[in-house]
């Protein structure tokens, strides 16, 4: 006997009804998914000859959750909780299969089954905070009745996957049965519960992992300062920690009434529509309208490095990670020793947190050879220049590089600003040139800048994303221009930090307001970090701004426990009366006298800034989409995920109110910047928004 709808549909195998859901691709509870369960539940429950039910999904795995498509858009009857509770409530017992990954909703699906079980390649969570979320049907009251308070509160606020064989050991699955074999496993199971006479085991009905945490709200206070920096500025996981309160306190239907509040005080607010512009802003920069999927790639099986540096050993060991072998090419034997033995360095260094065995540094080191000899790169299929940013320099290195490196491989710059137009003059080959801007530390840094260049070729670009995907990164094009889309939008906030520097704001004041905001540093803490002399040559400085100033004194950053900052042995700042006297003697010579700067108008001039270059770089067509130059700055530069990137977050501000601000500051901002770029005016005047624009 046999029953189906569009997406769900009941067999019925001697005593076990089997309700299969198939909705690709993911199985997600969309409304036909929800009522699909309802109904053929029920189905299975009214019909006396079956005695057991198992659920079960078709395709690559089970329910991977909510179908966020459906996200801010009016519900659907049934809602997921009466799927629910006809599975709760089932006077059978229902086993829920599981496969691939259960995840969020279709997780909170399996935990109202009496029992689970999984194959062993199954992963099961709760992700919703990775969405500015909670999970909202249930599964902050039941996962802490099985697991435990510390270890729920560990697995909501990080979202992380489990294991089938973890999940074992927590007792989130009951057993895990043979890959290939789920099905017929969850029948077998089903039959053994019945023969063994097992009870409808309901999780919200237990609560003995909870009672030692009764009466202790240290153990949430002692969660929240240990995690307190990694949660810095986030809503959901505060309120995920609220809802295992709730779950410990009060009785489970309470606990799901506080449960639902607090979902619905995060669904509404601005940090979850941010993270979930996010989620699908990187899932849409892989997209280039005019190089379709199907693009002919270059198959890179040996990747080249020039250079062994900071940059080119980081870069190194993306591809020793993924197994591609590298050949890195230095000039002298110390500097490639030095490079080398860097590379290990990091190695040993995360083998020694336990992230790689002895084994796996040695096999990744295997993979990196080194060579003063550029004739060595003649077989690689992608070569990657990472030298001094140079001009002449670059132009010369890739000018060898076409001569030597075999025809139709790629050859790519890591410059971080220089026009790649100009290196393709130096070569016979400029459409096999393109940028691939990798972000420091290269090995741990997710972004990686795309550039095209004038003659860059379709299928350069193809490899490029492609290779950036491989090992792990986000990548993003870009057109060209100064800085392309990270460095030139951070130029125009450096240009507002330092111009505030000379009327009033210290380093320290600025870098408190833009830390504050959600940034990892401020642009003068940043500074120090990276060090002040980046670029600086003392044969050519003129003292002629405050960097300079603090460079020829030696105060140089971190390295040297000075700069805008002085710094202790353990390399904590503290603001520097060297410096303020130092900005002082600046502003008098400038004529300017000191005035009150408020925390807004910092914040407003760095980030205004930042979003009106934004805006130019979408007119001009160096970016294709907002949301690619909100990718960028999460990425690259640490921008609070939870507002979205600096173009979403001008669309919550409103456009109007950023040109009306900027258009107030005027001539304060400086001739770079007070200039308000043309699609930012005209999208104001019209009410739109920004993320809604798309070139080509």
């Amino acid at each position: 006997m046999s029953s189906s709808s569009s997406v769900a549909s009941l067999s019925v195998e001697g005593d076990i009804g089997v309700v299969t859901l198939n909705s690709p691709p993911v199985n997600a509870l969309s409304q036909a998914v929800r009522a699909g369960i309802l109904e053929n539940v029920n189905k299975a429950v009214a019909d006396p000859a079956v005695k057991a039910i198992v659920l079960i999904c078709e395709g690559r795995t089970f329910i991977a959750g909510a179908d966020i498509t459906e996200f801010g858009k009016p519900r659907k009857d049934p809602p997921l909780s009466e799927a629910q509770d006809a599975i709760e409530n089932s006077p059978k017992p229902v086993v829920a299969a599981i496969h691939g990954t259960a995840l969020g909703g279709g997780f909170e699906v399996a935990l109202c089954c009496h029992y689970r079980v999984a194959v062993p390649s199954a992963k099961c969570g709760l992700p919703e905070v990775k969405l500015g979320l909670l999970p909202g049907a249930g599964g902050t009251q039941r996962l802490p009745r099985i697991v435990g308070v510390e270890r729920a509160l560990d697995l909501l606020t990080s979202g992380q996957h489990v294991p089938a064989p973890k999940c074992l050991e927590m007792g989130l699955v009951d057993e895990i049965v043979p890959e290939g074999e789920l099905r017929a496993g969850a029948i077998a199971f089903a039959r053994r519960v019945l023969a063994e006479k097992r009870p409808l085991r309901k999780v919200r009905d237990t609560d003995e992992k909870m009672v030692a945490a009764r009466g202790k709200p240290e153990i949430f206070a002692d969660f929240r300062k240990a995690n307190a920096r990694k949660f810095r500025g986030f809503q959901a996981p505060e309120n995920n920690i609220r809802c295992v309160e709730a779950a410990v306190n009060l009785p489970f239907d309470e606990g799901m009434k506080a449960e639902r509040k607090l979902f619905e005080e995060l669904m509404s607010g601005t940090q979850s529509a941010a993270q979930r512009y996010v989620f699908f802003a990187e899932r849409e920069v892989w997209k280039i309208p005019d190089v379709p999927a199907d693009t002919p790639v270059v198959a890179v099986k040996k990747v080249g490095m020039v250079g062994a540096g900071t940059m080119g050993g980081g870069i190194a060991m993306n591809f020793a990670n993924v197994g591609i072998p590298v050949t890195l090419v230095e000039t002298r034997p110390e500097a490639l020793e030095r490079g080398l033995k860097v590379v290990r360095r990091n190695y040993e260094n995360t083998a020694k947190r336990g992230r790689l065995t002895n084994e796996q540094v040695e096999q990744r080191m295997g993979l990196l050879t080194g060579s003063l000899e550029l004739e060595s790169l003649a077989d690689c299929d992608l070569v990657i220049e990472a030298v001094f940013e140079n001009m002449e320099i670059k132009q010369d290195i890739f000018a060898k590089l076409d001569r030597i490196v075999k025809p139709g491989a790629i050859l790519a710059t890591n410059t971080s600003a220089l026009n790649i137009n100009e290196i393709g003059r130096a070569v016979k080959r400029p459409e096999g040139i393109v940028g691939m801007h990798f972000f420091s530390p290269a090995n741990v840094m997710r972004l990686l800048e795309v550039v095209r260049g004038d003659t860059t070729s379709k299928t350069a670009i193809a490899t490029a994303m492609q290779v950036g995907k491989k090992v792990g990164k986000i990548a993003a094009l870009s057109g060209v221009c100064p800085g392309f889309i990270g460095n030139r939008i951070l130029a125009a906030r450096t240009r507002q930090a330092q111009a505030m520097l000379l009327e009033g704001a210290m380093p320290w004041d600025i870098d408190k307001v833009l830390y504050e905001f959600g940034l990892p540093m401020g642009p003068f803490a940043m500074s120090d970090l990276a060090g002040l002399d980046i670029g600086w040559s003392k044969e050519t400085s003129k003292r002629a701004t405050v960097r300079e100033a603090l460079c020829e004194m030696d105060r140089r950053g971190q390295k040297t426990g000075a700069g805008y900052y002085d710094y202790d042995e353990s390399r904590k700042a503290s603001p520097s009366p060297v410096t303020e006297k130092l900005v002082h003697e600046f502003m008098a010579a400038a004529g300017n006298k000191p005035r009150e700067i408020t925390e807004q108008e910092i914040l407003e001039r760095c980030v205004y800034a930042m979003i009106n270059e934004g805006a130019k770089i979408l007119d001009e067509g160096i970016a294709i989409r907002a949301s690619d130059i909100d990718i960028v700055w999460i990425n690259g530069y640490g921008w609070p995920v939870y507002r979205g990137g600096p173009m979403f977050y001008a669309d919550t501000v409103g456009l109007q109110t950023v040109v009306s601000k900027l258009e107030e500051y005027g001539e304060r901002m400086g001739a770079a910047d007070s200039a308000i770029s043309p699609l930012l005016a005209r999208l104001a005047k019209d009410g739109k928004r920004l993320q809604d624009v798309k070139n080509g």
